[in-house]
């Protein structure tokens, strides 16, 4: 019993072995050689701003700056109790 089921396994994997397909070789991929690569032009000189005073930040931004500092200095300050 254990030589037909052998016998019957081996036949099997010679028969899909036989009947699979063939794989042909994948082609080589030839990549390119990169580009040559050339710098940025330098960006042209910005023009004097001609206005004398900046545009004030909004309410909102000044508030949220406002709170950025504070949230720093007290990090700051409780690094320096640590210590």
């Amino acid at each position: 019993m254990r030589k037909s089921v052998l016998l019957a396994s081996l036949t099997v994997a010679v028969a899909l072995a036989a009947c699979g397909k063939k794989e042909e070789a994948a082609p080589a991929v030839v990549t390119p050689p990169p580009a040559a690569v050339t710098p940025a032009p330098a960006p042209a000189p910005a023009a004097p701003d001609t206005s004398s005073a900046a545009p004030a930040p909004s309410p909102g931004a000044q508030s949220a700056l406002d709170a950025a500092n504070a949230a720093t200095d007290a990090a700051k300050k409780k690094e320096e109790t640590k210590q």
